[in-house]
């Protein structure tokens, strides 16, 4: 009998720009997944099915596959993920998958990662290859590297392994240590997608993060979560980093306390940083912030790397749906462009269904 596996995506509450900084972040699994059906195949061969995407993915379950050669190019993961798995032991299995997905492509709530750790726990199970929870996430992040040359963290592999409902995750990108943190009654997390979508790989996501890890090195420094704001205060890159990294523990504190007056005000904090100093945000995220803000949102800021993509606003649970209508319309009428929005909750990580 096949077997089934799925992996949330996530949605960062607070925390841009900082995991390669080996910095924290808040980031929370929400309730839209990638589901991988997976069967064993006699031949070598790891074939992929998309119901989203077109195509079939072919690769050698030996890894002698060059996964940034693999056609069609979304199954380019699908070979980063054979390869890294191979390195850890994996044998050479073939398998048959087929892939569902809910989570939004280029909107910022990482489908790839929640698609890189689904494949991976599919290609685990034909396998017979154990790995812990911790080892899963940093694979699927490596996948990333290997298949797209994208230079991620892993907050976002992290969150979709060790997601729990209820609960956004405070992680430490440097000692992958992970607090759970309930999530105040009556608060609702309200995503909303702008109507650009971005590609990592298309954006200067990279030039942003070799900029920003420059000046570390200038400064003798392992990553920026070892510098102090003295020493950033006129390297705009650095000095988001090292501030956003201050607003992520405080907004951590504020949940740990039921603090909700403060969270809007530091997300607010966060997304102008992103878009002054960071420079990732783009007109149209900067004006979904302020017509979320406007329609009763406590705060928001753009989630993911930036570039497009979505927002994610704290809202009043109650009061989330006419928040979504109120700013979608009136985003709409000031941009012309068509926003999603969609109400999420905080879910349980990966695993088999």
């Amino acid at each position: 009998m096949p077997e089934q596996f799925r992996a949330p995506g996530r949605v960062n509450l607070i925390g841009g720009q900082v995991d390669y900084h080996e910095g924290w972040v808040v980031s929370m699994a929400i309730d839209r997944d990638v589901i991988v059906t997976a069967r064993p195949r006699t031949d070598g061969r790891v074939v992929g099915r998309s119901h989203d995407l077109d195509g079939v993915v072919d690769v050698a379950a030996d890894a002698s596959d060059d996964p940034r050669a693999v056609q069609p190019a979304w199954g380019r993961t699908i070979g980063g993920v054979v390869q890294v798995l191979s390195a850890l032991g994996r044998a050479p299995v073939g398998a048959d998958l087929e892939i569902t997905s809910t989570v939004p492509i280029g909107g910022g709530l990482s489908s790839s990662a929640a698609f890189e750790v689904a494949v991976a726990l599919g290609l685990c199970d034909v396998a017979g290859l154990s790995v812990g929870r911790r080892e899963l996430a940093l694979a699927a992040q490596r996948a990333e590297h290997v298949a797209t040359g994208v230079p991620c963290g892993n907050q976002d592999q992290l969150a979709s392994v060790f997601g729990q409902a209820g609960h956004a995750l405070l992680l430490d990108c440097r000692t992958l240590e992970i607090e759970t943190l309930a999530l105040p009654p009556g608060l609702g997390v309200l995503v909303v997608h702008c109507g650009v979508p971005r590609t990592l790989e298309a954006s200067p996501y990279a030039q942003r993060r070799a900029e920003s890890i420059e000046v570390g090195a200038k400064l003798g420094l392992r990553a920026l979560r070892d510098a102090t704001f003295e020493q950033v205060r006129d390297q705009p890159r650095g000095r988001h980093a090292v501030t956003e990294m201050a607003r992520v523990r405080t907004f951590a504190d504020a949940l740990r306390h039921g603090d909700i007056d403060e969270l809007g005000p530091l997300m607010l904090a966060s997304h102008a940083s992103s878009r002054d100093d960071m420079d990732v945000s783009i007109p149209e995220l900067d004006t979904l912030v302020e017509c979320l803000v406007e329609a009763g949102a406590l705060g928001a800021r753009l989630t993911g790397a930036g570039f497009g993509g979505c927002v994610v606003a704290l809202v009043p649970a109650d009061d989330a749906g006419e928040i979504a209508a109120t700013a979608a319309a009136t985003y709409r009428q000031g941009t012309g462009r068509e926003p999603t929005p969609w109400v999420v909750d905080a879910s349980n990580g990966a695993g088999p269904l």
